[in-house]
């Protein structure tokens, strides 16, 4: 009954780092968010949650797992409220980044409370199994939700709808799971903790606002040389400290290591993914939010079927060989996606997803069971910290490098466009900001309309391409490392 609890618990958190992604074209409409924006109304949430997650995890440590899940869920269910009620998109930006909040809380707790609960190897590799099949059904149950609700409500019933699952998961929480905490926790490292989330949020800023200011712009530049110097701080600071937020010298043990950059590039390809692929099925094939949420369900019942199959699979060949070839996987899925079209048949988009979902799935069972198997049971805090870290982190940096890619290729294939140019200085704007807008500016061009609908689609499917070709890469760079350094067995 615990194990069923922590599901509901990190469902609610998957369910809404993807929900939002169906709710993109809807949200440019009805809040008239650009594409800058967008990206910030999903990575304010992801940003604060990667920032947050490894001082949440030392805390739940300290102050009882138990207690930090129900204080999470309370705040999760509060900000989602507020975020339901907003109208500009700023405000949406702001309403998900105190959301992050709440979910920091959440899901180290859960992580960490599997690993208490199961002290038995191969009962823990289960467990771990059906926590990540549970993140696979909610990349299905995201977009479906999303997608009914948006059709039959208005734009915040998908924020609103987190309100139900948390007060069951509440409940729930304090009739079946036992509290637990280690009894030898250090104080806050508050310098740390400072310098993790300057050091993420300079970095991810800087990508998303690269397209903008121009790649090789002294803005742009500084950006990532304040970003780097930070977390370089960081980790100066972490290996000195005598109680580090991140215990830098866990990563000499490169099964915890090659595990966690695993689950990095997984989740990067994953999230980078997920942001465009639910604005293609609705900009470009024209499916409305609830048919473009049910054909993303290959790739859910791929990611929860490899879930639960992946440990039995690292019994008889290792771990080396499931994750390297989990991350192949992924990477020859993003290199088919890349050459997709408004004609390409929904049976072959399907052949994509499931061998992307396959992969993600091979990967992130296996690599989680490799973190948390890499340290002690009192530790579990600081180890669930460290995964949900690597997870969140790649699925913001996946966002923000996919997004800003695909930006610069979209408005770079756009000053090609002859049609384009002639355009007012105001409508050209708007359709280098959103596809959305480009589609309001050419109701408004009568017979030009459609040649603009067309050259706009074109420059969507070429950032998309573009963007594909990056995430493959990473993923391909993942399964080497993989295949290099991850044991293939726990010592």
């Amino acid at each position: 009954m615990a194990l069923a609890v922590v599901c509901v618990a990190v469902f609610v958190t998957t369910l809404d780092g993807l929900i939002v992604n169906i709710a993109l074209p809807t949200l440019s409409i009805e809040l008239g968010a650009t594409n800058r924006q967008l990206q910030w109304i999903v990575d304010s949430y992801l940003l604060v949650f990667t920032g947050l997650l490894l001082a949440a995890g030392g805390l739940g440590d300290r102050f009882g797992r138990r207690a930090f899940l129900i204080g999470g869920l309370i705040i999760f269910g509060i900000t989602s409220a507020y975020a339901g009620s907003v109208d500009t998109p700023n405000d949406l930006i702001i309403a998900r980044a105190l959301m992050g909040i709440g979910a920091a809380a959440i899901f180290p707790a859960t992580l960490a409370i599997i690993t208490n609960l199961f002290s038995d190897a191969k009962e823990r590799a289960t467990a771990i199994g059906i926590w990540s099949a549970v993140s696979g059904i909610g990349v299905a149950a995201g977009p479906i939700t999303g997608g009914w609700l948006l059709e039959r409500y208005w734009w915040g019933s998908v924020f609103y709808i987190n309100i139900p699952v948390v007060i069951v998961a509440v409940i729930a929480t304090l009739a079946y799971i036992p509290e637990s905490k280690d009894r030898h926790v250090p104080r806050l490292d508050l310098r740390g903790l400072v310098l993790s989330i300057a050091g993420i949020t300079a970095l991810i800023f800087t990508i998303i606002e690269g397209p903008e200011l121009g790649w090789l712009s002294a803005e742009t530049l500084i950006g990532f040389a304040v970003s780097a110097g930070l977390i370089a701080a960081f980790v100066w600071w972490e290996l000195r400290v005598d109680n580090p937020l991140l215990p830098v010298r866990i990563f000499e043990n490169l099964r915890f290591t090659a595990a966690s950059i695993s689950v990095t590039a997984a989740f990067f390809a994953l999230f980078g993914f997920v942001f465009l692929i639910t604005q293609y099925f609705q900009l470009i094939r024209g499916y409305g939010p609830f048919e473009a949420g049910v054909r993303t369900l290959p790739v859910a019942f791929a990611i929860a079927g490899a879930s639960v199959l992946s440990p039995m699979l690292v019994e008889r060949i290792g771990t080396k060989l499931v994750v390297a070839g989990g991350l192949a996987s992924m990477s020859t899925g993003f290199a088919w996606v890349s050459i997709a079209s408004a004609e390409t048949p929904y049976l072959e988009i399907v052949g994509q997803m499931i061998l992307l979902g396959a992969g993600l799935g091979s990967t992130t069972a296996p690599a989680t069971e490799s973190i948390m198997g890499s340290l002690s049971v009192d530790k579990a805090g600081v180890g669930s910290a460290v995964n949900d870290t690597t997870r969140e982190l790649g699925g913001t940096l996946g966002v923000a490098v996919v997004g800003s890619v695909f930006s610069s290729v979209y408005v770079g294939s756009l000053e090609d466009s002859a049609i384009v140019q002639t355009l007012p200085a105001e409508a050209r704007e708007i359709t280098e900001e959103s596809v959305v807008g480009a589609g309001q500016v050419a109701q408004s061009l009568g017979a030009d309309g459609a040649l603009l609908v067309s050259q706009v689609s074109e420059a969507f499917l070429d950032g998309l391409g573009v963007a594909c070709i990056v995430v493959a890469a990473v993923a391909a760079a993942g399964s080497l490392f993989a295949l290099r350094y991850l044991p293939a067995r726990a010592a």
